[in-house]
C-alpha cells in the first residue's frame, strides 16, 4: 500500500514578488485503491506579512480565505514542524499540482522533501490537449478535472486542503494510466 502526499499552498501572490504562504492543505492518496483523507488544513501568516498585502492579494478577493482568518492565524514557524513530520512520514514521497510553485515556495521557507514526485499538472498537459499558442497549455485544476471526470461541476475552491483534495483524484488517474509514476 503506498500512501502518498498531495499539497496545496495558498499566498499572498508569487515568491518572486515576495508573496507569503497563507494556507497549507495535504491530503494523503492511497495508490493501492484512490483513498484520500485531509490529514493537515492549517491557514496561517508568514513574518513581516502587512494587512496592505493581505486586502490586496488575489486569494482573499477568489476565495473563502478571509483577512481575519489569516489575522488570527498561527504563524508558518509556529506549525513548520508539524508540516515537515508529515513530510517525513511519507517516504513514497508528495507532489504539487503545480510543483515549482508550491515546491518553490516550501523550499524557499526551509522545508525539505525527502522525495519529490512527479507535477500532475506537467503530466495532463498531453493528455488534456489544450490548444494555446504554443501547442499544448498547462491545464488549471478544473479543467483537468473536467477532462478526467466530466461536467460534473467542480469549481475550485482555491483553498488548501480542498484544492488538494481533488487533485489527488486527477493524480490517481493519471496513476491509474502508468502517467503517473512513483518509483
Amino acid at each position: 500500500m503506498e500512501k502518498i502526499l498531495i499539497l496545496d499552498i495558498e499566498t499572498t501572490g508569487f515568491l518572486q514578488s515576495g508573496g507569503k504562504i497563507v494556507e497549507v492543505g495535504i491530503v494523503e492518496l492511497d495508490l493501492s485503491n484512490g483513498e484520500k483523507k485531509i490529514i493537515y488544513d492549517e491557514v496561517c501568516h508568514e513574518k513581516g506579512i502587512t494587512l496592505q498585502e493581505v486586502e490586496n492579494s488575489w486569494i482573499t478577493k477568489n476565495s473563502t480565505l478571509t483577512v481575519e482568518l489569516i489575522r488570527h492565524s498561527k504563524a508558518l514557524h509556529v506549525i513548520a514542524p508539524d508540516i515537515q513530520k508529515i513530510l517525513n512520514d511519507y517516504p513514497a514521497g508528495a507532489t504539487a499540482f503545480n510543483n515549482s510553485f508550491d515546491f518553490g515556495f516550501l523550499e524557499h521557507r526551509g522545508f525539505q522533501f525527502p522525495k519529490k514526485l512527479p507535477c500532475p499538472m506537467k503530466l495532463s498537459t498531453n493528455i488534456c490537449k489544450i490548444p494555446s499558442s504554443r501547442g499544448y497549455k498547462w491545464p488549471k485544476v478544473e479543467e483537468a478535472h473536467k477532462f478526467f471526470f466530466g461536467d460534473v461541476g467542480y469549481i475550485e475552491q482555491h483553498r488548501g486542503a480542498d484544492d488538494a483534495f481533488y487533485e489527488a483524484d486527477i493524480v490517481y488517474e493519471l496513476y491509474k494510466m502508468n502517467v503517473f509514476k512513483i518509483n
